[in-house]
């Protein structure tokens, strides 16, 4: 058996981190059921020089591919080979290709948290048909200032999303603009209105960029999009089956709001109420063998309730270990992922 030790990452949220540790426990688990090719077992958690870690063990060594995939657990700092008393450094490659401030410099009231951002998009993609490192086409359906586009970029993928905030989107769209500006990457950004029989229903960003000229000259870009309009619209943006994944972090209901109320008016205070409208809207954009990943307040609705909601879409709700945490006094999260047969 071989035995390793994985250095969880400081978070600059105290709360967050406080719960890292037990989700990067969970978080493991699904990396060893979905993807690694030797199974994980005994994971647990201890302190080493008074910083906490992960440890878990294998029935032989880590190859290099296993390293790698490992690599991009959301909370993951460094992996140690235990030998002994010592700790032996192993090669990290994560999928990371951009500078990691794309996802750690917006500072905003309600950001979600970037690291469990990551979490939900990992434990998503791996739920699906399609392995992490491939050239995927990820959604968030409530996109808000773009953490999710923005994590979805660092792996590669092409970014695609729709907001009914119309200041959310603005911001997002001045602040990509300035970082591909400040970054000097080769880009074209525009922003267009979006009609239908003449009358003006949205805004629509379009950004491509490479990470040099040469690569833009070659077609080798990435592809960011996002429309400011009802994600109950969705249908009238984006075509069907055009998504490998989708990701959201739901309306938090007590301190956040969501819109799509009762007969669509004001905010409601369950966001179950707006996911049970727009799932079987997001089902359509999924492509067979993709995933939904949701996060959402407990407070709002219960696990029963919003996986009902996703099996009436036609949808398969995955088996995964417990992802519950304390966030403040309104709001518990939990994620729940479903794959489209």
């Amino acid at each position: 058996m071989a035995r390793y030790a994985l250095l969880i990452l400081p978070s600059h949220n105290r709360v967050y981190g406080e719960s890292s540790v037990r989700l990067t426990r969970a978080e493991l688990a699904v990396f060893s059921e979905r993807a690694l090719q030797g199974a994980v077992t005994d994971i647990g958690e201890t302190r080493i020089g008074g910083l906490p870690y992960v440890t878990f063990e294998t029935p032989g060594p880590l190859d290099g591919d296993d390293v790698a995939l490992l690599s991009n657990l959301s909370s993951v700092y460094a992996l140690f080979a235990v030998e002994g008393e010592l700790l032996r450094p192993q090669d990290m490659r994560p999928l990371d290709r951009l500078s990691s401030d794309l996802v750690t410099i917006l500072k905003y009231a309600g950001k979600t948290n970037e690291h469990f951002t990551k979490l939900l998009l990992n434990v998503t993609v791996l739920a699906s048909d399609f392995p992490l490192g491939g050239k995927l086409s990820v959604f968030d359906p409530m996109c808000g200032r773009g953490t999710t586009l923005n994590q979805a970029l660092m792996y590669g993928y092409d970014a695609y999303g729709i907001d009914v905030d119309g200041k959310d989107v603005e911001a997002y769209t001045g602040f990509i603009k300035t970082w591909l500006r400040n970054k000097r990457l080769k880009h074209t950004a525009e922003t267009v209105p979006v009609r239908r029989e003449r009358a003006l229903v949205g805004r629509r960003l379009n950004v491509e960029f490479a990470l040099s000229k040469e690569a833009y000259k070659a077609g080798d870009t990435q592809h960011v999009s996002v429309v400011n309009a009802d994600t109950l619209r969705g249908r009238e943006f984006f075509k069907p089956r055009s998504f490998d994944v989708i990701v959201t972090d739901a309306p938090y209901g007590v301190q956040h709001g969501s819109h799509g109320g009762r007969a669509g008016k004001g905010l409601s205070r369950s966001p179950l109420e707006l996911i049970a409208k727009a799932v079987p809207v997001w089902a359509e954009l999924l492509r067979p063998g993709g995933a939904l990943g949701v996060s959402w307040n407990t407070y709002g609705g219960g696990r029963d309730e919003l996986a009902a909601i996703l099996a009436s879409a036609g949808l398969e709700v995955a088996d995964l270990p417990d992802f519950e945490h304390w966030v403040d006094q309104a709001i518990v999260r939990d994620l729940m992922v479903a794959r489209k047969p």
